[in-house]
């Protein structure tokens, strides 16, 4: 596994993170993780060396960031890092922020979490946020050590990105990125902006959601004449 430095403190971060938004489930029904199976892949990829794990609280029907505090349970605690998000679009008033994070941290079985997020900001929501203070939520979080570094995920275009990255003092930001969408949203152009001004970047949908792993039964392998015999999970 190759790892990458968290900028403010020099955290050891795997290069690849597991996302879990996209686990195994039963009977088509996306609120029903199949716990087995996702088990596996979480100790799989402890036993790989990766050491990132981002949840939220939408993801699996509201039930990931549970699971994962099931999987995780009995792990050192320091030899992974979570990454988690406030639902922006549940937060009604300033008091909500807290709320929901000490509800995160039980679903968790956690006393904090290393990477939160502001879930999914776009020009609507980043204006909610800020009428509703939130750098003081941040604050308080901060010296309470509930959480320990603060960013956002992002889906809007780039001028509204550069608007809040100018904003706040970010350590870290989530953007949507793959070899095919480079201008798509913050794109490439946001990556540098980001860069520039000291914030890691985290990317998101790599695969394009998985698709850019698959290929038609009929595609054969590329210089050997063979059909792929491996495909990545679009949970990956």
């Amino acid at each position: 596994m190759q790892y990458r430095e968290f900028s403010v403190n020099k955290l050891k971060v795997s290069l690849l993170g597991l996302g879990c938004m996209r686990f195994p489930v039963l009977e088509n029904d996306n609120s029903k993780i199949d716990v087995e199976r996702s088990t596996a892949m979480v100790k799989f990829a402890l036993g790989k060396g990766i050491n990132y794990f981002d949840t939220a609280y939408p993801y699996h029907g509201g039930e990931s960031e549970a699971f994962l505090g099931n999987a995780l349970e009995g792990i050192h605690r320091e030899s992974y890092h979570l990454a988690t998000k406030s639902p922006v679009w549940l937060v009604e008033n300033h008091e909500d922020f807290m709320k929901y994070l000490d509800e995160q941290l039980v679903n968790l079985k956690t006393n904090y979490v290393d990477f939160y997020l502001f879930h999914a900001l776009n020009k609507k929501s980043f204006e909610k946020i800020k009428s509703l203070e939130f750098e003081k939520f941040v604050q308080k979080a901060k010296d309470e050590g509930k959480i320990r570094h603060i960013g956002f995920s992002f889906h809007d275009e780039l001028p509204v990105f550069k608007e809040i990255i100018d904003h706040y003092d970010w350590e870290f930001c989530q953007i949507q990125l793959n070899y095919m969408d480079t201008d798509y949203q913050a794109g490439l152009s946001g990556l540098e902006y980001a860069r520039n001004k000291g914030i890691d970047v985290v990317v998101m949908e790599p695969l394009k959601g998985g698709k850019l792993a698959q290929s038609p039964e009929d595609v054969p392998r590329y210089g050997t004449g063979r059909k792929p015999s491996v495909r990545l999970s679009s949970g990956l």
